[in-house]
């Protein structure tokens, strides 16, 4: 036995079933590295975005004016954040039902509120896009490592029985590949289930936002509409 093989030529040297596995913990682990950096772009956007919104709105801005900000930025192809784009939802209902005579005050806001409701859900959503794949391969990513190498272990024994003499040299470089698939398993798990947890914290901190400042603009609304 070679003293110096490498890990690469253990990977080369294994049977069709064992790369088979790394090829796929080797896909898994680039689509989870794709979407820890994605989300990370998209949650620290919408921290950042409820932090700076929220100053423009306390600020005593009148809120028309904030919404006409929204509409050159949106005309301007700026993203919007979501705490702004429920605020947008919410303000565009309320002013609409409004204007019309026939509609009392409990159903403006009714409106109102079910059209922050609406924007609430879809900007939640966009939040938690793709991190149930990101959990499913933190998931399933050490039991296809195991799965690989349970699958080297037994070829390093069949292997064995046909040699006449059994010797450390003889089966030390099958299990060594076969061992390579649970590291790759837990290195691709490992950041996956990390970035997950660490990201739906950071998107329920800043849903709960959200629900705060929907409910905090609903009680500005009412005191707008009956004090009118």
């Amino acid at each position: 036995m070679n003293s110096d093989i490498s890990t690469l030529e253990l990977i080369l040297d294994a049977s069709p079933s064992e790369q088979m596995v790394f090829l796929v913990l080797l896909i898994l682990s680039v689509i989870s590295w794709v979407i820890i950096i994605q989300r990370r772009m998209v949650l620290s956007a919408a921290r950042k975005g409820v932090y700076s919104f929220e100053q423009r709105f306390w600020s005593g801005m009148d809120l028309s004016q904030l919404y006409k900000e929204g509409t050159q930025m949106q005309q301007e192809n700026l993203q919007l954040v979501g705490i702004e784009n429920i605020f947008r939802a919410g303000f565009k209902e309320f002013m609409r039902l409004r204007q019309q005579a026939s509609v009392d005050k409990e159903a403006i806001m009714e409106g109102a509120q079910r059209a922050m409701r609406v924007a609430y859900s879809r900007e939640e959503e966009k939040l938690e896009r793709h991190l149930p794949i990101l959990a499913t391969i933190g998931s399933v990513s050490p039991y296809i490592g195991l799965f690989g190498t349970v699958i080297g272990i037994m070829n390093a024994f069949l292997g064995l029985a046909s040699q006449s003499q059994a010797t450390l040299q003889v089966v030390a470089p099958g299990i060594a590949a076969a061992l390579i698939a649970t590291a790759l398993g837990l290195f691709t798990a490992i950041p996956a289930v990390v970035a997950y947890n660490r990201y739906s914290a950071t998107m329920d901190n800043v849903t709960s936002s959200y629900v705060t400042f929907s409910d905090e603009f609903s009680s500005i609304l009412h005191r707008q509409i009956h004090s009118s």
